[in-house]
């Protein structure tokens, strides 16, 4: 029978996150209920708390980088049992018959995909995230989450980690490329130590000197200022910009080699400029990336077994909530906030 859990959530544009209780119904035929253990405090979930894109639906409870074990499931399914450790990204459900679900890009879904939050489901509810006790996600489209991975450094994996993967595994990061991450924070921290288990060079591309000594502990062979950055022309095969505030592409175009492309996995409210010179004189590219589809997460999870890499994080209780988008807007974390679900119990 349904049950009623306690969550936060956004009651409009701007407002802050508040207590509430909401219900979950009981698992469907193929679905998971899931008690939630720890969820990642992504950048993300401030721009549709504030509503900085214009799709926001409210009220919202955020939350899509989740990990937890499975308490029930429906009577179809085969995939997991009660007790497994699950993990659940931005993606519920899809329409699995478009040629993106086909092709296991679920993130790309052209028929709907189901997000974690803000969004509608198949039963026609609204979707609520993870800052919640409890959540529902269709088989298909849990994570398992490998024994080794602690839950609380595996949830920011679920979100931060596979959208530097994906863009990483896309654009060919490897041996002899020259890969730069723009911004060291939650995404830019994962992105590091990923292209460097790759076997690409990396450097960090950052306002200050502050973290070059963190950049080199993530594996990074270089950390550079803006002001050195500026030297540095044609230096890059690939960079991969975390930033949500950087709408001016040229600094970047200008630091690429031929055939090099800028690609924005942190995404400014304000439209991209690009100088038709800086890409038509080194047939350089802008290109953008999301998450992972489901099969390309669990090649993730796997790989940062493979490689001993997680996230860094800072465990948060329910009571931290009302500050986390203000110190996340500050960078005043190192790397990446985590929700301790249980504390929502209390």
């Amino acid at each position: 029978m349904p049950v009623a859990v306690n969550a936060y959530s956004v009651e409009y544009a701007g407002a802050p996150l508040t207590p509430i209780t909401l219900e979950r119904r009981d698992p469907g035929r193929t679905e998971l209920l899931v008690d939630v253990a720890y969820v990642g405090v992504c950048h993300s979930d401030v721009h549709f708390a504030r509503d900085d894109w214009g799709i926001s639906r409210f009220p919202m409870v955020p939350g899509h980088e989740i990990t937890g074990v499975v308490a029930a499931v429906g009577p179809d399914v085969t995939r997991y049992v009660p007790g497994d450790r699950v993990g659940i990204g931005n993606l519920l459900d899809s329409c699995r018959t478009c040629a993106n679900c086909r092709a296991g890009r679920q993130q790309y879904c052209l028929g709907g995909a189901v997000s974690t939050y803000n969004s509608i489901d198949r039963t026609g509810t609204p979707t609520a995230g993870g800052y919640s006790e409890k959540i529902l996600v269709e088989q298909d489209y849990a994570l398992r989450v490998p024994d080794a991975l602690d839950l609380a450094a595996a949830a920011p994996l679920l979100c931060a980690g596979v959208t530097m993967y994906s863009a990483l595994r896309h654009w060919n990061a490897g041996p002899g490329t020259r890969v730069a991450i723009a911004g060291l924070g939650g995404l830019g921290h994962l992105g590091v130590r990923f292209a460097a288990a790759m076997g690409a060079e990396v450097s960090v591309l950052s306002r200050t000197a502050a973290k070059a000594a963190d950049s080199a502990r993530f594996g990074a062979a270089h950390h550079y200022t803006t002001a050195e950055a500026a030297g540095l022309g044609g230096r890059f095969d690939l960079i991969v910009s975390t930033l949500s505030t950087a709408a001016d592409t040229a600094p970047f175009l200008a630091l690429l080699a031929t055939d090099g492309t800028l690609v924005m996995a942190g995404a400014p409210a304000a439209p991209l400029t690009a100088p038709v010179g800086l890409l038509i004189g080194g047939r350089r590219s802008v290109a953008g990336t999301s998450i992972g589809g489901i099969g390309e997460t669990q090649e993730m999870l796997d790989f940062c077994v493979a490689h001993g890499i997680a996230a860094e994080i800072e465990v948060i209780g329910a009571d931290a909530l009302d500050t986390a988008f203000g110190r996340l807007d500050a960078a005043d974390v190192r790397y990446r906030l985590v929700l301790d679900a249980t504390t929502l119990r209390t």
